[in-house]
């Protein structure tokens, strides 16, 4: 999580990984080729099989979803439910507290969750935040805690296997003799089960998650065995720590090779002071391997570059949030609903209208700009799909919830045909539009295009402030990559950066941009955010440069 992380751990876990500490090479310590057969059990919902989540029917389910804040934010939950799964989530883990830390969720409002997840055709992982850092963190409950708090709920969650995952606690030990995670572990498990739980179990990893040390890596067979039903499955959380291709797939493979389930519980992908997480090989990789991930978070968070909407709104997706919603192995492209939700009458069974015919404009060598007249719905249109025909057969290729989308990632001089879908909350599909043909150019520098810069003070006190940039493109060319220059007046320094890589002499300050900001559609925009020190003065900067072009304030 990184709502009430502790700074300080994180620092120790990125230098930890400087200076080599990090996961145990090779495979799981005495893991044999494959998991241990679990004994026999009648299977009841979501379960393991064969290393795998499936559910009850033997389907495969690869989560693909977000985290929500719901104990600190719970007015915000039932709507920030439906804008997740409008944006093409199949999951989301719901953050709970057992009364340790923060004061409890009740069973009456756990139980309301769960129908809202429902009603919104979610999975949903259930978690106990009070967990976080114990032993580092002197503020952190205890798994055995934790246990108790879910046998408390078990009149709320027997009967709802099908839906929900059982989180025991998040990141439930920190850096401090990070052994002592598994003992505790085996023993809240098998609490569980001896309580009569038949749900799928989640346990997430020491390291405040990322297990650094490589204890959950070592230790995943025994506990794994420990579990009488073999209905448990093991989380990750993806931050610094994780910042090298290499790094990401030696862990995510070690356990599918191992035959033990895995899935990427939380990651971030925004750069930090602590380091610049790997998130697209995160992404990548969990998609070759069919592995789930759920991304950190939704919004609220008081580390704001983690934000995947701003201010909860879904039309105000952060860079974050376009990567994890929109990008290449994003939410839209890869997640499919989970089977169970297939099986009742869905109250809205009217599709919606055929979109019209897409125009296209601002059309480069590696993007084109697609718009089309909206479609019309019984209840409301959510998302659409664009699709790329060739031939006779069809490929998705982005999703938007906009009537307007820019496709990034073209090969230049290449003619492409593509079409438009429209879709409703219910998952009802419209007919298919018409289709555009476009030729991208043939290459060659991107185009240097106009700009407007925002530059605006989001926090200050006393010695720093917390700064944003809003970078516009207002030429009718997509600019894909950029180098922002501008210059404070009064010694400012920034100290980190989200969305762009600072770079600094004396005031001149130089951003290049991240991967998840490189391209700035025409007509679009891109949010840089960052951290500064200052003196008794602050004042704005007043002349901006893109690529070496002077833009105009905003």
């Amino acid at each position: 999580m990184r709502t009430a992380r502790s700074p300080l751990a994180r620092l120790f876990a990125s230098l930890a990984a400087l200076l080599g500490l990090v996961l145990v090479g090779g495979g799981l310590s005495q893991a044999p080729a494959h998991a241990a057969e679990p004994p026999a059990v009648l299977a009841t919902g979501l379960h393991i099989a064969n290393g795998r989540l499936v559910e009850g029917n033997g389907n495969d389910f690869v989560m693909r979803g977000v985290n929500h804040a719901h104990t600190w934010y719970p007015g915000r939950t039932q709507q920030s439910l439906a804008d997740i799964k409008a944006l093409g989530a199949n999951a989301v883990r719901v953050v709970l507290a057992d009364g340790h830390r923060w004061s409890a969720n009740s069973a009456s409002d756990v139980a309301a969750v769960i129908s809202q997840c429902k009603a919104n055709r979610l999975i949903c992982v259930l978690e106990v935040h009070d967990t976080t850092g114990y032993g580092e963190d002197s503020a952190a409950g205890t798994l055995d805690q934790a246990a108790d708090y879910w046998i408390g709920l078990k009149s709320v969650l027997a009967g709802q296997e099908n839906y929900i995952v059982i989180n025991i606690g998040n990141e439930p030990w920190g850096n401090t003799d990070p052994a002592g995670w598994t003992a505790p572990t085996v023993a809240a498990v098998k609490k569980l089960r001896a309580a009569g739980f038949a749900h799928t179990i989640m346990v997430d990893a020491p390291n405040w998650g990322q297990d650094w040390q490589g204890v959950m890596r070592a230790n995943a067979q025994a506990v794994y065995a420990a579990d009488t039903t073999g209905n448990l499955i093991f989380s990750i959380h993806m931050y610094s720590v994780f910042d090298t291709a290499a790094k990401v797939t030696d862990y995510l493979n070690a356990f599918v090779a191992a035959r033990l389930p895995l899935l990427i519980g939380e990651f971030g992908g925004p750069a930090d002071q602590y380091g610049d997480p790997d998130e697209d090989t995160m992404m990548a990789a969990a998609e070759q391997l069919k592995l789930g991930y759920l991304a950190w978070s939704w919004s609220g968070n008081t580390d704001p570059i983690l934000d995947l909407s701003l201010d909860f709104d879904p039309t105000r997706l952060s860079s974050w949030g376009q990567r994890i919603f929109n990008g290449a192995n994003g939410i839209a492209r890869t997640a499919r609903e989970a089977t169970v939700f297939g099986t009742g009458t869905p109250t809205d069974t009217q599709a919606p209208t055929a979109p019209g015919t897409p125009a296209a404009s601002a059309v480069t060598a590696t993007s084109v700009t697609l718009k089309w007249t909206a479609a019309t719905d019984n209840v409301g249109v959510t998302a659409y799909d664009v699709v790329r025909i060739s031939g006779g057969t069809e490929s998705a290729f982005a999703t938007t919830t906009s009537n307007t989308v820019t496709l990034t990632g073209l090969t230049a001089d290449t003619a492409y045909t593509f079409a438009v879908y429209a879709r409703d909350a219910a998952g009802n599909r419209s007919a298919r539009s018409a289709t555009v043909s476009v030729t991208t150019a043939k290459g060659g520098s991107t185009p240097g295009g106009t700009c407007s810069v925002g530059y605006k003070v989001v926090g200050e006190w006393p010695g720093g402030f917390q700064g944003e940039l809003a970078i516009r493109n207002t030429g009718t060319a997509a600019i894909n990559g950029w180098t922002l220059g501008f210059s404070f007046a009064d010694g400012q320094t920034v100290t980190s950066m989200w969305g762009g890589t600072p770079a600094q002499t004396g005031g001149a300050v130089s951003v290049a941009a991240a991967s998840y900001t490189a391209t700035v559609p025409a007509g679009g925009s891109v949010t840089v955010g960052f951290l500064a020190d200052k003196g008794a003065t602050n004042t704005a900067p007043t002349a901006f440069t893109l690529n070496g072009t002077s833009c105009t304030t905003s």
